[in-house]
This record gives C-alpha cells, sequence and structure tokens, in this order.
C-alpha cells in the first residue's frame, strides 16, 4: 500500500491536461463568463452560505474549477493538490481569469505541514476526493487542525452506498466494501471520465471506500460538531453507465425508480 501515492498520482498527472480540455470541466467557459461557476459548486451554492472575505481552502482541487467557483462566491481561496500537472492547469486557468488562488503542491495527509494550522474559516472538499485516502481518521484530523475556531468544513462527496456498487452488473449490485479496508481496490481503467479518444498510460488506481458512521465519528473525534447531513439521490457524473439519467443541472440519478439510491452526500461540520 506504501506506493499508492506513486500509482495515483501518476493517474491524475496524466489526466490533468485531458480534463482542461475538455468540454466538461469548461476552462473556455470560465474565461468567456466572469460569473460562470462549476456545475459542483452551482448545486452547492444553496447550502454554502455567505463566503465573501472568507480565508478558504480547497482540498484535493484538481485542476481548480470549484476553487475558482468558490472565489467567484467571495473566499479568499487556496488549493492543495499532490498532482503537479493538475496545478500547473489550474494556476493558468486562474492567470486567465484574473483571479488570485494559492495554489499548494502536497499530499492530503500532509497539508497542515503545506498550508499552515488554525489559518482556514472554510475546508472544501468536493466529490470524488475521499476514496483516494487509505485512512479517514488522519484526514478528519487535517481538517480539524487547519480550521481557525468558528471555521466549518462543507463536504460534498459520493454516498459510500454509490463507491460500493459493482457498474459493471446490469442492476445496481453491492459488489466492493461499504467500510473502511485496508487493502486497496485496485483497479486498471484506460478511460478517465469526461469525453476522450485518448486512453491513458497510467490506468492503474488504488482507492478505499469509508462508510458515513465512520466519517462523522472521524469528524467529531477530531473535536468537530455536526451541523448538517444532506443525502442527494443525484451526483455530478454518470457513475452508474446505462442506467442513469442527467438533468438540466448536470447531476445524474438512476432512470428507475431514483429514490432507491442514496447517491451522494453534503455534510458540513464547525470547529468550536
Amino acid at each position: 500500500m506504501g506506493d499508492y501515492v506513486a500509482v495515483n498520482r501518476a493517474n491524475w498527472d496524466e489526466r490533468a491536461d485531458l480534463h482542461a480540455a475538455s468540454a466538461g470541466y469548461g476552462f473556455a467557459r470560465f474565461v468567456a463568463d466572469p460569473h460562470h461557476l462549476s456545475d459542483v459548486v452551482r448545486f452547492d451554492r444553496p447550502r454554502l452560505g455567505e463566503l465573501r472575505g472568507l480565508r478558504g481552502v480547497h482540498l484535493q482541487c484538481h485542476i481548480g474549477t470549484d476553487t475558482l467557483s468558490l472565489a467567484r462566491l467571495g473566499a479568499h481561496m487556496s488549493g492543495l493538490d499532490f498532482s503537479g500537472a493538475a496545478l500547473a492547469r489550474a494556476r493558468e486557468l486562474a492567470a486567465a481569469t484574473g483571479t488570485e488562488i494559492d495554489y499548494r503542491e502536497g499530499e492530503l495527509y500532509q497539508a497542515v505541514e503545506v498550508l499552515g494550522a488554525g489559518g482556514f474559516d472554510l475546508v472544501y472538499t468536493g466529490i470524488g476526493a475521499l476514496c483516494w485516502l487509505p485512512e479517514i481518521n488522519p484526514w478528519a484530523r487535517v481538517v480539524a487542525d487547519l480550521l481557525r475556531p468558528g471555521g466549518r468544513l462543507f463536504l460534498r462527496e459520493g454516498h459510500p452506498v454509490l463507491w460500493a456498487i459493482d457498474e459493471t452488473q446490469p442492476q445496481p449490485t453491492l459488489g466492493y466494501p461499504y467500510y473502511e479496508h485496508a487493502e486497496p481496490l485496485v483497479f486498471d481503467e484506460p478511460q478517465t471520465y469526461v469525453d476522450t479518444e485518448r486512453p491513458l498510460a497510467n490506468s492503474v488506481t488504488h482507492s478505499w471506500n469509508h462508510g458515513l458512521g465512520e466519517i462523522i465519528t472521524a469528524l467529531l473525534a477530531a473535536g468537530l460538531r455536526l451541523t448538517g447531513l444532506v443525502e442527494h439521490d443525484s451526483v455530478p457524473w454518470q457513475a452508474l453507465p446505462g442506467q442513469m439519467s442527467v438533468d438540466e443541472a448536470g447531476e445524474w440519478r438512476l432512470t428507475d425508480r431514483p429514490e432507491r439510491l442514496a447517491a451522494s452526500y453534503t455534510l458540513q461540520a464547525v470547529k468550536p
């Protein structure tokens, strides 16, 4: 398990250019329209509250479209990611839009060393982040250490029930662990999740699941106070190919009886 960071970094380094060039991430829309927000942040906006003047950090920020969107809502943003290639694209987008964002390179568990302790009003983590971490308890401690008293965590993430589904089956089937597990799930997938004809050379990834109770318990143990938990029947990508339909906001849910599946959730917590 010790080499999971190198394996996953190689994969995300290669994805960076593909994602930045894709219509899905929409770099051109950000440059053309100073009010444009990512689909993810637009979905989050009713629950985000007032961000103007807050010092925020987006953990595992990838190529920065959500980070930029939070900055456009008035936060003074930093972004952390372990992929130098992704951060290069994020900095290019920030420069092209005239947005000041402090991007730092570092692995998630090193975030406090890279960014400093106790300096943030907001820690934001978006869709598809926690599955790349082998342990949730040290993640929760990182979040708590980054926040100043009164600061808050905003997390929207794929639901652990969704991560436990084997998407290769004709019907939703629980085929992977729901609870945190020691050994990684190892996948070899030659395509990324945006439309591109170029296969990935670094196609192997290591990932983990973490149960919702484990995530909440880790945050409570780190000293945070839970202030909100909403489960959603949708997620912003076609997580189960052939079984989901997309709405006008870019959210995907089961075509047949979507109320059967909690596909994502929004969790908020405050540091007392």
